[in-house]
């Protein structure tokens, strides 16, 4: 489906969106996937890492799912890595409401950009511009779900936080100099 976007173009979508990318919905990119599903993975949610059990065949199944399946899978898992309580359940609630929101106003504007056909340069620019005021809003809603979150976390979940959120970080720069190669 997002084959049709040019590789220079992606790699800058998906430098562009990490960052709300690390708040928004847990990024399972196995290292068989192909860039335009990490690019559709990345639109709105956080990377996780790959998990050492997932094979060829996991990761095929994932790129069929729907980016409603997906963007659960990522709520679900994040939702795991981070020990939410069932007292934190209603902030959790907010975080992952929010999510969804962001990843289904990232997936229009895909699917905007796909259909656009034949852009002109100052098209393509415009059509990205949307895409990063898109981002930035979903932040701007974002942040404060999270902050709350965060704020009723226990000491160690906020370290454990913390910790799943730099090894995104990290597993993001591995992908990213990876897919630009």
């Amino acid at each position: 489906m997002l084959q049709h976007i040019d590789p220079a173009t992606r790699r800058l979508a998906v430098a562009g969106l990490f960052a709300a990318a690390m708040i928004v919905a847990p990024l399972h990119m196995a290292a068989a996937e192909a860039p335009q599903e990490q690019l559709a993975q990345a639109s709105t949610a956080p990377a996780t890492p790959a998990q050492p059990s997932d094979s060829q065949p996991q990761a095929k199944s994932k790129s069929k799912r729907s980016p409603a399946e997906r963007i659960e899978a990522r709520i679900k898992s994040l939702h795991d890595r981070l020990k939410i309580t069932p007292a934190q359940e209603t902030q959790w609630n907010a975080v992952a409401q929010v999510m969804r929101d962001n990843a289904q106003r990232m997936q229009e504007l895909i699917q905007k950009r796909q259909a656009g056909g034949t852009m002109t340069a100052v098209d393509d620019l415009r059509s990205y511009q949307e895409v990063a005021d898109a981002h930035s809003q979903g932040l701007q809603k974002l942040i404060p779900a999270f902050q709350a979150l965060y704020d009723s976390m226990s000491p160690e979940q906020q370290k454990n936080a913390d910790a799943v959120f730099h090894e995104n970080r990290r597993h993001h720069r591995r992908a990213s100099s990876a897919s630009s190669k």
